[in-house]
Parts: C-alpha cells; structure tokens; sequence
C-alpha cells in the first residue's frame, strides 16, 4: 500500500485544511509546511487512555488481536451517531482494531456521517476519496478502495473493499463498508503494534493523528495522558510512554492538557525562523514562542523572559516537568534577568527559538547554564489545566 502514497503541494495542504479536516487517506503531505495548517489542530495533542487501547496484558506494543482488549466506550461516545458507534464497535472487535481509533478517524473525516463535505454520500472529493471514512477510489488517492466506489459484493477486488454488513454491495458510501475497509488498511499498517504510526499511514499529517488520537481517548473515556506531541519513529514499540520520537523529540507525559496544548503548539513551530520580537505565525522570538504556546492553552503569560521569569512560580530543578519554562542568561540578559527561556519537554530537553539563523528547534539544556526554572500553569485554574482542544471538524 506503502507505493500509492501521493505527497501533494502545499496548496493542496491548504485546500484540504479547508475541507473539515478531511485529509485524506494516502494524500500525504509535504512534512513541515506546518505554517499553514489550522490552529485548531495545532492544539490538539496525542492522547491515549489510561487502559490503553489494548488490552492491559498485552504490553506496550499492544499486540492483541480479536475481541479481547476493546476499551469501554465513555460517556463521550454518546455524541457518535447510534448506527456508527454500533459498526466501529463491531468491526474493532472482528479485526482486532481499537474501535476508538475507527471512531476518530471517521469523526475526524466525516464528523461520523454527518458533514455534506463532496465525496463523503457520493461522488468524491477533489483528490478521489469517498465515503465516511474517506477512502481513495482514485486520482490523486489511487483506488485504495478497490474496484468501483459501489461494486457486487462477489466481485474480487485488489483494495480494502468488504462487504461488512450482508448486502448485495461493497459500497465505500455504506458506513459498515467504508469502517470495515479503514480497519483493513489500519491493520496492514501494524496498527496493532504501533497505533500512532498507522493512523500516520492513512494520512501523513502529523496534527492529523494528533486530532483522531485525541477522539479515541475522548470516546474511551477515563483519565488521559500524552503519549507524544511528535511522530513515532519507526520502532514497533513507537507511540509508547518512554520510547524516543523522531527528530530529537522525546515521549512526552504531559501533567494536565493545557501543557499538553502548549507542546503541541511549540512542536508545531520547529523549523520556523527566529525574529527578534517575533510571536508567529511564521517566525517567533524564544519568550514569544513559550507565549504563543501557553496562549494556545488559555493561559495568558507575560511577554519577555524576563518578565516571566519575575512573575511565574519558580521550581527547583528536581521537580521540573514537561510544560515549565527554562532560563538562562542569554547574551541581552543576567541571571537576575535573563534573556533567553525555553520550553522543557522532558528528558533534559527542550524546544526553543535560540537566535537569529537557528530555526526553532529541540534542544538539550542540561548542558547549558541554567539559571532556573517556572511553571506557567501553577495558578492556573482547574477548568483552564483540564480545557480540551478544538478540532477542525465543524460539528464534531
């Protein structure tokens, strides 16, 4: 399936950010043109539920098959229409996907059915995927689907085309088709052993999988943690707490969602340029960066680092977590007012806009002079630490 995939132009990233977050499945897009996505997905970040995906027994790689380890559906999967939540339970339990991973990502394309977005009731849209889940049945998406959009159900197929629900037809348009024929290239995709990764496979976005993890953990209810604000390198134990990220990121265990916001925010920003006095979207300077960030958040902070460094609550260095703030000196700056703060993320690294000529990037401070630390949320309220998100789907 890995030979379909059709990286698209920036514009057509644009056009697809346009159309309720549908991107779709195997039209990839060109990795770090992240200028021009929605804010609303730069603040979503990858969650997973506390009872994990898998069943508990089955290990960081979760490898489960069958019905065993499904999570329990939470009060959020109340909004998910009745017909839906039935067939993304099904089809999760038969194929051994995790239902909530189905659920996400037929809210994330179709907001579950009920967008009138083109190609989602017939036709397709401008790239040829179709149906509620989005599938190519040709052009820019390749017939991923397999034969026609709508074909007998007899007819043999090169393609993730089923007939889930008895009828006559294998119909990308029909929801128990269109769910069962995602959860057949999710599990080409080792989906089982890296959930992240494939959810990655059906739609080379980063803030694509970011969004449907997020409704995965949402439908399965529960306490939430961040796994990652990053994607998963290509390790088969990749979307687990502790297992290193591409670029130089590390797994991420956020203490509350503002902060998982704010990283899914700073993250966004790595390889944009640094400008003095610049607070995006195209360019940031180091404290107008962790501003932006915690914005995103809801939590307002002030402007300089050196006003933030007067006026957070300060932590000493044994208790740093993801989501405080780290200074230094920095050359306009002193230890009593230093002049350049970073974002910690965890395993003595941080994302930082480090001067002019450096993108924004991720960076170790352990080996640096620090002159302390804060924590921008520690007043913050509870509403504003457990605030979920948006999303680009209009209705979801």
């Amino acid at each position: 399936m890995s030979s379909r995939l059709l990286f698209q132009s920036e514009t057509k990233q644009a056009m697809a950010g346009q159309q309720n977050g549908s991107h779709r499945i195997l039209v990839p897009v060109i990795i770090g043109v992240a200028g021009i996505l929605l804010l609303g997905l730069l603040a979503v970040p990858v969650l997973v539920g506390t009872n994990l995906f898998f069943a508990a027994g089955a290990g960081c790689s979760g490898q489960q098959t069958g019905t065993a380890g499904q999570p329990a559906a939470g009060a959020k999967a109340k909004t998910i229409p009745a017909d839906y939540l039935y067939w993304y339970k099904r089809v999760g339990q038969q194929y051994g996907v995790p239902w909530t991973i189905l659920a996400g990502i037929g809210t994330v394309e179709s907001d579950n059915g009920r967008t009138t977005l083109p190609g989602v009731h017939s036709g397709s849209n401008a790239f040829g995927a179709a149906g509620p889940m989005q599938i190519g049945i040709g052009g820019a998406a390749g017939n991923v689907w397999g034969g026609l959009p709508v074909h007998p159900a007899s007819e043999v197929v090169n393609g993730v085309a089923t007939d889930e629900d008895g009828g006559p037809n294998a119909s990308v348009y029909d929801p128990a088709d269109a769910i069962a024929g995602a959860a057949k290239y999710l599990l080409q995709s080792q989906v089982q052993a890296n959930p992240a990764g494939a959810i990655f496979a059906y739609n080379h976005l980063q803030s694509y999988v970011q969004s449907v993890l997020y409704y995965a953990s949402a439908y399965a209810g529960g306490n939430f943690s961040v796994i990652s604000a990053q994607m998963p390198s290509g390790s088969s134990a990749a979307g687990c707490t502790g297992t290193a990220m591409a670029g130089g990121v590390p797994a991420i265990d956020a203490p509350n969602q503002a902060v998982a916001t704010a990283i899914a925010f700073a993250e966004q920003q790595l390889g944009k340029p640094y400008l003095f006095g610049g607070t995006g979207p195209d360019a940031f300077d180091c404290s107008g960066l962790v501003m932006m960030a915690y914005r995103a958040a809801g939590i307002n902070i002030e402007r300089t680092s050196e006003q933030q460094w007067a006026t957070e609550v300060r932590i000493p260095a044994s208790q740093v977590q993801p989501g405080d703030l780290v200074f230094f000196a920095g050359a306009d700056g002193t230890p009593t007012s230093p002049g350049h703060v970073g974002l910690v993320i965890g395993g003595g690294k941080m994302i930082e806009a480090y001067a002019t000529g450096f993108p924004i990037r991720v960076a170790t401070y352990t080996n640096r002079v620090i002159v302390g630390f804060t924590r921008p949320w520690a007043n913050a309220s509870t509403s504003q630490l457990a605030a979920a998100p948006a999303s680009s789907a209009s209705s979801g």
